[in-house]
């Protein structure tokens, strides 16, 4: 038979006061012994076994910032809708799990605004420390930087002299793997889908582009412009091809790439027969499509999970320099190219 609960006559939850009638001693003495901060073994035994019978649950929140700690990592993220920032966000929690902390994820859309209060916002030390990703690094983002109350990990490109722990994904080297396998495949009229120009990923896709088709002697048969989703590669696409028609197509991410593939398919284009198609991310999407897309790696998962690992190093030892860590980027063959 389970031992009944003392009725505290109350209609919300047992609190000090609670505990501290029943066990006969004054409130300040009952959270004393409660916190842990000390008390006489008589006086802790009858305190204890108050707080057992009314089911006393100690305010976590109370005693986390007693101890300057919440238990908590934020991880922000423009949209936590993208694939990439899923496969992220997996690979953290699994991470952090181990430390006894929780995941608090935050979606910027992108905004410089909402990223660099968020970074204001950490003097309230809300949570333990923050993992970000922001697609734009202005100088705001530096500044808030610089100053933060408790430690940050950037999964991005920060300038080299920043003193932030920083994971990198190698997209120009990643663009080129793009390349070199479509122009091994003889595709020589090759058009890129880019997301928006003014963010860090968008520049570094468009320039390792650029740059790879000169090693091998080509220029773009176009390049167009436009936003990270699935509707912005579909529009983008529709214009390319109301344009010129090129023989392979280079994506600046899996959804971009996706909405490629509808356009390409809607104009009665066979992939990859007439246009070879590659995206990158290789995020669940890349597997969903048919064709199913070839895709360059950017490590999302392996990128989240060393920027958690910086972040609980951090975390044990605040003295630790910044530290850089790069991802190494990987071509995955399918069918669409």
């Amino acid at each position: 038979m389970g031992r009944k609960r003392f009725q505290h006559g109350t209609s919300g939850p047992a609190t000090v006061r609670t505990v501290a009638d029943l066990a006969g001693v004054s409130i300040a003495s009952a959270s004393r012994v409660l916190n842990g901060l000390g008390g006489s073994p008589e006086l802790s035994a009858r305190v204890k076994a108050a707080a057992e019978r009314v089911g006393y649950v100690p305010n976590a929140i109370a005693r986390s910032l007693q101890a300057q700690r919440t238990g908590l990592i934020g991880l922000a993220v423009a949209d936590i809708g993208n694939p990439v920032y899923v496969q992220m966000m997996r690979a953290i929690e699994q991470e952090i799990a181990g430390s006894g902390r929780q995941l608090l994820i935050q979606a910027t859309n992108a905004h410089t605004a909402n990223e660099t209060e968020l970074l204001r916002g950490l003097a309230r030390r809300y949570v333990d420390g923050l993992i970000m990703s922001p697609l734009r690094v202005t100088d705001a983002h530096l500044h808030e930087l610089g100053r933060t109350a408790v430690p940050v990990v950037v999964v991005g490109q920060l300038p080299d002299e920043t003193p932030i722990d920083n994971v990198r994904a190698d997209s120009i080297g990643g663009v080129a793997l793009a390349v070199d396998h479509l122009v091994g495949l003889g595709r020589t009229r090759i058009a890129m889908i880019n997301g928006a120009p003014d963010t860090v990923p968008g520049a570094h896709r468009d320039a390792g582009f650029r740059a790879s088709l000169a090693q091998h002697g080509l220029e773009p048969v176009a390049v167009e412009d436009g936003d990270f989703t699935f509707d912005a590669g579909l529009q983008a696409t529709r214009r390319l091809l109301g344009r010129t028609r090129p023989d392979a197509v280079f994506a600046a991410n899996d959804l971009i790439a996706a909405g490629a593939l509808h356009a390409l398919l809607e104009g009665g284009i066979r992939v990859p027969e007439e246009v070879a198609l590659v995206g990158m991310d290789n995020t669940d999407i890349a597997e969903l499509t048919f064709p199913r897309l070839t895709s360059v790696d950017l490590g999302a998962a392996a990128r989240g999970r060393k920027a958690a690992q910086l972040l609980l190093s951090r975390l044990d030892d605040p003295s630790l320099p910044a530290r850089r860590e790069n991802i190494a980027p990987a071509l995955v063959r399918r069918e669409s190219a």
